[in-house]
């Protein structure tokens, strides 16, 4: 019997220290399994672009340490496994096993050597999201984006020696701004649904506070009635207004019910036996039941924070006016695009309008490089009289849909101008799964929208960064071999290139 009842135990790969990538290694002195790859695939690119130092080190600040118990996981292999998640849109377990299936994703995570062990379990990405939080994944991405400026240093000379100190700098740049929902992973909400919902959560915890030692009788649910109450109408193909209406009703009634009674359970304790988790359910409850029934009274289908979904109640509606979806469930986001960088400036889960905030998001700008933008773009419900007046007082052209009749204007934007950030919300969407976040917490589903902005900067910076190594690759072999002999590395380096680049966006294959 015992044979039987063993317990399996899950064998971890051995965690590695950090060591930082800076530290030097001389040529032809490097481990075999570093020398074994190759130096142009995507993950050998990513791993030298981001600076781990930094990075680590803002981990190191948001996530406390203890200095008992076993060693925290190598803060790299954390953040890497974050990025390959959101790279490769996998889910949790199945990023896990890719990281123990491919030697380059190891590489990546510093590794010295490759292992067909799990680096750790798929539920520890629910720690990682929680531990980091949208703020310190902000920091990272600022970090990661100064190398953009060092790339493209070449090309730009800097003046600002020959400005004076008391004088504001000159305007430089261009931005655009744009506004898109994250739909969370939820069932599309009805009221009958919403209510049917409620009333078997209800049930479960009059089940969990009924004590035969403290209460005479258990409530009556009638459960089972009502789920055929239920099922009468939500099964119909075709449902009147009349019907749907009559339904909530009967809903409405039994939830009423379970209610009072768990409220007369609940004074039989001298305090609530109830679990976090269960006391959160049951306050959502409370309060559905009572938005529900004001807008029963009332004969309508809006309220002020309405509760969509009793697991995530931290979700609003968003309406957004689009052909396919008017509305959507999740989080708003606004993001500045600064020369194909990607800048998340703000993230709510109540509906807001963008062009109220257009004057933060400029001084944000001004914040993250110390002078204002030269050129916005932007739609046209940032484009209010209040926020052209402040943008002139900025010296900053406005690039948008001018006031006036279109025979009184004389330049008209183009309509393909602000094509590039549409282009990162649908790469983002399409590519990395913005358009259905998974998690369920509010804290972790903001450190997801995050990450994916994080991961959509690493892809353009890759961008950058490979031809750079194209140079250096031609003037470290242009000494030691011939012109064919060159222009073949070099004809070889472009096929594994073009590979990469259709990896780096695997839905577009």
């Amino acid at each position: 019997m015992q044979g039987i009842m063993t317990k399996t135990q899950k064998k971890r790969a051995f965690a590695p220290q950090y060591v930082s990538p800076k530290q030097l290694v001389l040529e032809g002195f490097e481990t075999p399994f570093e020398r074994a790859l190759d130096k142009t695939n995507r993950w050998v690119v990513l791993s030298h672009l981001i600076p781990w130092d930094e990075i680590c080190s803002l981990y190191y600040k948001s996530v406390k340490q203890s200095a008992t118990g076993r060693p925290a996981l190598n803060p790299r292999i954390v953040l890497g496994s974050l990025i390959i998640k959101h790279l490769c849109n996998l889910d949790d377990r199945e990023a896990v096993d890719s990281i123990s299936e491919n030697v380059y994703m190891q590489y990546f995570l510093g590794y010295s050597s490759f292992t067909s062990e799990a680096p750790f379990d798929a539920s520890l990405f629910v720690e990682f999201r929680k531990r980091l939080g949208i703020d310190a994944v902000n920091s990272m991405n600022e970090k990661i984006v100064e190398l953009k400026a060092k790339l493209s240093s070449q090309s730009d000379t800097d003046n600002s020696s020959s400005e004076d100190q008391g004088e504001q700098p000159p305007n430089k740049g261009k931005i655009i701004f744009d506004a898109t929902a994250c739909p969370q992973d939820i069932a599309y909400p009805t009221d009958l649904n919403l209510l049917n919902d409620s009333r078997e959560k209800s049930e479960q915890l009059i089940d969990l506070l009924y004590d035969s030692g403290l209460h005479q009788t258990k409530p009556r649910t009638y459960r089972k009635i009502a789920r055929k109450r239920y099922l009468r109408t939500a099964q119909k193909k075709n449902k009147t207004r009349k019907e749907i209406r009559k339904a909530v009703r009967v809903q409405l009634a039994y939830l009423k019910r379970n209610l009072s009674s768990i409220n007369i359970l609940l004074d039989s304790y001298s305090s609530i036996p109830l679990k976090a988790q269960e006391l959160k359910y049951l306050m959502v409850i409370q309060t559905l039941y009572n938005q529900q029934q004001q807008m029963y009274d009332a004969k309508t289908h809006s309220i002020e924070d309405r509760i969509v979904s009793i697991h995530q109640p931290h979700v609003r509606p968003i309406v957004r006016g689009k052909s396919q979806a008017k509305v959507e469930f999740g989080s708003k986001i606004h993001v500045s695009l600064i020369d194909g960088i990607s800048f998340l400036d703000e993230l709510s889960w109540d509906a807001f309008n963008e062009g109220g905030h257009l004057m933060a998001y400029v001084y944000k700008y001004f914040v993250r490089f110390g002078f204002y933008p030269k050129e916005l773009l932007a739609d046209k419900i940032y484009c209010t009289r209040e926020n052209r007046a402040s943008l002139k007082l900025l010296n900053i052209k406005l690039i948008a849909k001018p006031l006036g009749r279109p025979p009184a204007v004389s330049i008209h934007l183009s309509p393909g101008e602000r094509n590039p950030i549409e282009g990162k919300f649908g790469q983002a969407k399409t590519g990395y799964g913005l358009n259905r976040i998974k998690a369920r917490l509010r804290g972790t589903s903001e450190t997801w929208i995050a990450c994916i902005i994080l991961v959509l900067n690493l892809v353009k910076l890759a961008g950058v960064a490979l031809p750079c190594l194209i140079d250096k690759l031609m003037n470290s072999f242009s000494a030691k071999y011939s012109f064919v002999r060159l222009m073949k590395i070099t004809d070889d380096y472009f096929s594994q290139l073009l590979y990469s680049s259709k990896l780096l966006n695997r839905n577009l294959v």
